[in-house]
């Protein structure tokens, strides 16, 4: 699930190891693009988080729906991804929307999917290979048809009907200031879904944006759920991408089968009959 950047700077050469660059800005969504032109890891495409990472918005689905599963794979093969494959995604946040890469790739029943531990500032800290170039895609090889495991989501509905169940938790992954409604610059409406705790995702982070040992990551998840089973933990975040990034923590540290509500705060409050909760 992790992958070193001295590992990963070994198989810069190796045709099986397939490279996404991530890096994105929820505010300016061109500055990703505008960053690879610039830099990027040598051999390393660029996912959009807009447009490969999320399908169409309308209006009552979130700032950023789940892309169809046959838009997805086909994007994958374009890349040059098949089944034997080893993905690697990197951004320059933590991971954040890396993890959606990843999340995305298994949901659609790829399973060598990793992030690039310390992401971008790492590789370039230690002075690693990056070019400007625009890697040619190998189109040669067969595209894999996409395996869906839809039990991976919960839908609003889902969220709705766990709101008041005890064995139920959803786990809000945004920054605590928007979590409690006191500041909210991207949505219309400021606050959190009920009984929803928050971990904000840089918690799972040490200050050089490696992840932190999976003794510490386990406990304090195991602190966060208590006695309920891992299948009944959502995650969830302004609009399904920071989420992903608690999944892949929880998952790393062996928590495996928590949710994503994919939808998350953004398509919640499309709907002003859902409740919502301010402060802790």
């Amino acid at each position: 699930m992790l992958v070193s950047t001295a590992e990963l700077a070994s198989h810069l050469n190796d045709p099986t190891w397939v490279i996404f660059d991530c890096r994105h800005d929820l505010v300016d969504h061109g500055k990703g693009a505008k960053l690879y032109a610039e830099s990027h890891i040598a051999r390393a495409y660029f996912a959009s988080v807009e447009t490969d990472l999320a399908g169409v918005k309308n209006g009552r689905n979130g700032r950023h729906p789940l892309p169809a599963s046959d838009q997805f794979a086909t994007f994958l093969a374009l890349h040059g991804v098949n089944k034997d494959s080893r993905i690697v995604a990197y951004d320059d946040a933590g991971g954040l929307y890396a993890a959606r890469l990843w999340w995305l790739a298994r949901w659609i029943g790829f399973t060598q999917v990793a992030l690039l531990d310390g992401g971008w500032q790492k590789w370039i800290s230690e002075r690693r290979a990056v070019n400007a170039e625009m890697p040619v895609a190998r189109t040669d090889l067969a595209k894999s048809a996409p395996t869906v495991d839809m039990s991976m989501l919960w839908g609003a509905n889902d969220v709705l009907f766990r709101l008041e169940k005890s064995d139920s938790l959803l786990i809000d992954a945004r920054a605590g200031e928007r979590f409690r409604g006191e500041i909210e610059p991207i949505d219309p409406v400021a606050g959190h879904i009920p009984g929803a705790v928050n971990r904000f995702f840089k918690a799972n982070l040490n200050s050089d944006h490696t992840l932190r040992p999976v003794a510490d990551l386990q406990r304090e998840f195991v602190a966060l759920i208590g006695a309920r089973a891992v299948e009944n933990v959502g995650h969830a975040c302004g609009s399904g991408i920071t989420a992903c990034a608690n999944i892949f923590a929880m998952e790393y540290s062996g928590l495996s089968g928590s949710k994503l509500y994919a939808g998350s705060w953004s398509e919640w409050v499309s709907d002003p009959l859902r409740p919502v909760a301010r402060g802790d």
